[in-house]
């Protein structure tokens, strides 16, 4: 089997190296308080992208910090009187993409949503408010201004909201919604399903978002992850921080949030990658302790995988 990682039965019990902060779970307690306890004033806004078998909408929400949150949301047409509803997350930069790969789901009586993230490549709001990098780096973003200041957090935050919205929409079945996305679409996947223990099926390909010193220990830091040497060679050329800065990752580290996850779990990961080398995978799959299974595609790397999609349509109709 061809290895770029490590051999797979060491993959298999892996149990992660970037370090957890002493107050993780008092971080997130904290955090998901403030989501609480925000308005989300969501609108609902007709798309001109209509469907004979969705009515298809702009949503807009308000997340913390105040940014407008925006998501494609689908609304199946003679759906049962109460349904399931999947929820899409997108690759990083990018965006919630379009509205005909969403239709197979609506069409089989599923609620859609798909994020966009703030910052990125779709209409969300990112509001700012940090010293350092702000031209590219939502890893780092807000790292000189401690953990409540990142980025992901907020963005991990307007995962587990939309959830949220999605679970109190007319006609959604609160306990059958499932998450899907990848690359950073799986680590916001694993992420949401932890913030929201009620997501029942996680189905994340691929997850961006772990195990960030793994990353770094490989040589790996670029590319997706380039940020994070940028960081250091910016901010701490002699890596004086270094256990420091990686701590404060701990908090937005996908991988550490993956115990919380208590809804069923299918994991997609290619053997080959070198975007999110398989052992920063395996450092959150291990840590998942609800059901879960893996498929695993040894001369697969971070690209498309033929019938993976088929796959997670599959394990998501179970909620139908």
């Amino acid at each position: 089997m061809p290895v770029i990682d490590m051999p797979l039965e060491q993959l298999r019990a892996y149990p992660g190296t970037n370090p957890r902060p002493q107050d993780f779970d008092a971080f997130w307690a904290r955090a998901l308080e403030q989501m609480n306890a925000v308005e989300p004033n969501v609108q609902l806004v007709p798309s001109w992208f209509q469907s004979p078998v969705a009515e298809c909408f702009d949503l807009y929400y308000t997340g913390v910090g105040g940014a407008r949150v925006h998501a494609k949301y689908l609304r199946p047409k003679n759906a049962a009187a109460s349904a399931p509803a999947v929820l899409m997350f997108h690759g990083y930069t990018q965006d919630a993409g379009d509205w005909l790969p969403k239709l197979g789901y609506a069409a089989s009586g599923f609620h859609v949503a798909a994020l966009d993230c703030r910052g990125q490549g779709g209409e969300s709001e990112d509001v700012g408010g940090v010293h350092g990098n702000t031209h590219n780096g939502h890893i780092i973003r807000g790292l000189q201004d401690g953990p409540d200041k990142l980025l992901f957090r907020d963005i991990f935050l307007d995962t587990a909201l939309l959830a949220k919205i999605v679970m109190g929409m007319p006609g959604v079945d609160p306990d059958r919604v499932g998450a899907t996305g990848g690359s950073q679409g799986g680590g916001l996947t694993l992420a949401c399903a932890a913030l929201e223990p009620r997501i029942a099926r996680a189905a994340p390909v691929y997850p961006f978002l772990c195990d960030y010193r793994r990353v770094w220990e490989m040589d790996l830091a670029k590319d997706a992850y380039q940020e994070i040497t940028e960081y250091f060679r910016h901010f701490d050329p002699l890596h004086e921080r270094e256990e420091q800065v990686f701590t404060a990752l701990g908090y937005i580290d996908a991988a550490q949030l993956a115990p919380r996850i208590r809804g069923e779990v299918l994991m997609a990961t290619g053997l080959m990658d070198n975007i999110c080398p398989p052992s920063t995978q395996f450092a959150a799959y291990n840590r998942i302790t609800s059901a879960k299974s893996m498929l695993i595609y040894p001369d697969f790397g971070h690209e498309p995988i033929p019938g993976c999609d088929d796959h997670i349509y599959r394990f998501m109709a179970a909620l139908l």
